[in-house]
């Protein structure tokens, strides 16, 4: 009994890490897409993967610092680092000429990419009800970004920011089972802050003539601001959840929380003063948390 309610606990964590990297996340795209046509984007994520292993290694150092085992097979990081940095890479590339709701569209591809892989890496298995689980949270997902608009729907049309943004999400979708592939037992914080090192290591080694090009001091102060927020909270913050999240559950199940990102881009953009969407988008919103619900229940974790 006690084992069952620890593994209870272990998995409703799981599930309420990935609730808040789905808020943080969300965040990203709102702010990053004021900004992605001010900064270059290997310059932006390299500074933000500095100023994200300075938050971690402090967090890090203060608790006991890096073991020696954490720095077994040091390429593991160097894998992670390079997948989700050049994810952050395609990612603010594509905002530059990709209208948000294409971008949107392409980013709840996500899970089923990331299940494929799961299966692949992992051998996890999806079942026939984590299958409908994600068609439904696909639809709630679409619902919520062309607002209930079908005509919005019909008008789809994939350009190049698209395309480049959806290669940046096939290395996102890999990235969810490596974390568990390659973890060997590493406390989050430190698995978090040595992959962050790492990214920041490749970017940097990449960017070197964009981050000397780029004029600091002239940049607006939303690049700042965006800047703060994504070292802190969409770097961080979301790695570790992310990382955590992805220790616990399946693939598929992790990368669902993907389609509740549109719904909280809406919050975001009303925080921003960007207005509020109509109501009837609401159900999109529903059919998402219907989704997510039917993936609470336990099933060859």
């Amino acid at each position: 009994m006690a084992r069952a309610l620890r593994a209870v606990s272990t998995n409703a964590r799981g599930h309420l890490a990935m609730l808040t990297f789905s808020a943080l996340v969300a965040g990203s795209f709102s702010l990053g897409g004021m900004i992605a046509n001010d900064i270059s984007p290997t310059a932006l994520n390299a500074v933000r993967f500095l100023l994200a292993a300075v938050i971690m290694g402090a967090l890090v150092f203060a608790t006991g610092g890096v073991p020696r085992a954490a720095l077994r097979a040091p390429w593991r990081y160097l894998v992670l680092g390079g997948l989700f940095g050049i994810y952050f890479v395609l990612m603010f590339e594509g905002l530059k000429t990709a209208p948000p709701i294409s971008t949107a569209a392409v980013f709840t591809l996500i899970p089923v990419m990331s299940a494929g892989f799961g299966w692949l890496l992992l051998r996890q298995v999806m079942t026939s009800r984590m299958a409908l689980a994600l068609a439904i949270g696909g639809v709630g997902a679409l619902w919520v970004i062309f607002r209930a608009d079908i005509s919005a729907l019909m008008e789809f049309a994939v350009g190049r920011g698209e395309v480049i943004y959806f290669v940046g999400c096939i290395f996102h979708a890999l990235f969810t089972p490596m974390l568990r592939l390659l973890n060997r037992g590493e406390s989050s914080m430190v698995y978090t802050f040595l992959f962050m090192v790492s990214g920041f290591v490749l970017l940097t080694a990449w960017g070197w003539g964009d981050l000397m090009a780029t004029d600091w001091a002239a940049l607006p102060g939303l690049v700042w601001v965006t800047l703060a927020y994504l070292a802190v909270f969409a770097s961080a913050g979301s790695f570790f959840m992310l990382q955590y999240g992805a220790r616990v559950l399946p693939s598929a199940k992790v990368m669902a929380y993907t389609y509740l990102t549109p719904s909280w881009v809406i919050c975001w953009e009303m925080a921003l003063g960007h207005g509020a969407p109509p109501l009837v988008v609401l159900g999109g919103i529903v059919l998402t948390v219907v989704a997510l619900a039917m993936l609470l229940k336990d099933e060859s974790v």
